[in-house]
């Protein structure tokens, strides 16, 4: 029986993917078949974080309701992430900001007409990942990426 980890992980407890579904589905109608596709890359762990699960559910719920609900997810389950609150921040035409609601028409058309370039284009994401993943695999433990 998979194990998840909240906080310490001495507290680890059984998983039951009709309770992550019954989550899911305040925001989003989400089957557990979908549910069960989306942590398939976990399988191989026998101890997961809940970080994991946070991740899988906003990413299920964006694709089905939109970022908009993926945040109001994410934003109730933060507890379990150093970071607290999610804030998308963007560099946008030379301006950091979280949102473009304050932003004139000109501005917002100048955003929307820019080139977007990958944000982790100067990072070697393999060598990262193979990183990561050795030392979740050490400690048999599964990461959201």
């Amino acid at each position: 029986m998979k194990k998840i980890i909240y906080k310490n992980p001495n507290d680890a407890e059984n998983f039951d993917i009709k309770r992550f579904v019954k989550s899911l589905n305040k925001y989003a109608k989400i089957s557990e078949a979908e549910a069960t596709e989306a942590l398939a890359d976990f399988d191989q762990y026998e101890t997961m974080h809940v970080s994991c699960l946070v991740e899988a559910g906003m990413n299920l719920i964006a694709n089905k309701k939109g970022e908009e609900a993926a945040k109001e997810y994410f934003d109730n389950y933060a507890e379990y992430f150093d970071e607290g609150k999610f804030e998308r921040l963007r560099r946008i035409t030379g301006y950091l900001v979280g949102t473009l609601d304050r932003w004139n028409d000109a501005k917002k058309a100048e955003e929307h007409a820019r080139v977007k370039h990958s944000v982790n284009s100067a990072i070697d994401d393999a060598a990262r990942m193979v990183a990561l993943e050795t030392q979740a695999m050490e400690q048999n433990i599964a990461y959201a990426r």
